[in-house]
């Protein structure tokens, strides 16, 4: 079942969603070389005290989890695609990294990730990221009124293919509003004209994710979270909480 959100709760929304913003540019100014994921997700769980909001991600437990979620933020590094867990490993010169974090504020939830180099980058890792960044902002500008779940998972796989890249096969983003994971589904790869019609009120977490080497399969890291591509090639990932309006997408958790 889809909520239709009130403007007035979508204000609402975008308190919590500014606190997600406030907490990835602490997060990503705070990643250094020598600088430990446990440190990242203090970084951000700074932020959630200071703003008097909760994490929707520490003790989250779906069905594939062994075990609840032990941090706020998401850290993923290098191959890993998504659900990193904050670990004592210390980021290393032109480590890439995607960090994901969710904050709870007035009982509405916002949730965002970006994917960025530490260091000295590599090329292919800046098209990687940039291409993320691109699908997100095709898949955003499709988020219209009127339009269809499908055209904005078309635009987001058209970007991601032509660049050659892979879309991990069963993954994308989701409804957001109460809870973090709403319906309806948006998957990253899709038909145009088809799915859910869009309508004023809708909120979603539009958030692709991209795999270098072309693949779209991955695997489940020894933890049962973190999700790593199969080829070990790097992986890109870019969200942006976004609410559907009359006039056009608004982004939640602008930066």
């Amino acid at each position: 079942m889809v909520e239709l959100k009130t403007d007035t709760s979508i204000d609402a929304m975008y308190e919590a969603g500014q606190v997600v913003a406030r907490a990835l540019t602490a997060a990503q100014k705070a990643a250094g070389v020598g600088v430990s994921l446990l440190e990242l997700d203090e970084v951000a769980h700074d932020v959630l005290r200071e703003a008097g909001a909760t994490s929707p991600f520490l003790g989250y437990r779906p069905s594939f989890a062994p075990t609840p979620f032990p941090a706020v933020l998401c850290v993923s590094v290098n191959d890993a695609i998504v659900h990193g867990i904050p670990t004592r490993y210390r980021l290393r010169d032109g480590d890439l990294v995607s960090i994901d974090f969710g904050a709870e504020l007035g009982g509405w939830v916002g949730d965002s990730a970006l994917s960025f180099v530490v260091g000295t980058p590599r090329e292919a890792d800046l098209r990687l990221i940039e291409t993320a960044e691109r699908a997100l902002a095709a898949g955003i500008e499709a988020a219209v009124v009127g339009n269809r779940i499908g055209d904005i998972a078309h635009a987001i796989g058209t970007v991601c293919r032509a660049a050659g890249y892979g879309i991990p096969e069963g993954f994308g983003g989701h409804g957001i509003g109460r809870r973090m994971h709403e319906d309806p589904g948006v998957p990253n790869e899709g038909r145009p004209g088809r799915g859910m019609r869009l309508r004023h009120g809708m909120a979603l977490a539009i958030e692709p994710m991209v795999i270098a080497g072309g693949t779209d399969t991955f695997h489940a890291a020894p933890d049962g979270w973190t999700l790593m591509t199969d080829d070990g090639s790097r992986a890109a990932h870019a969200e942006h909480t976004v609410a559907i309006m009359e006039s056009g997408p608004r982004i939640l958790t602008a930066r």
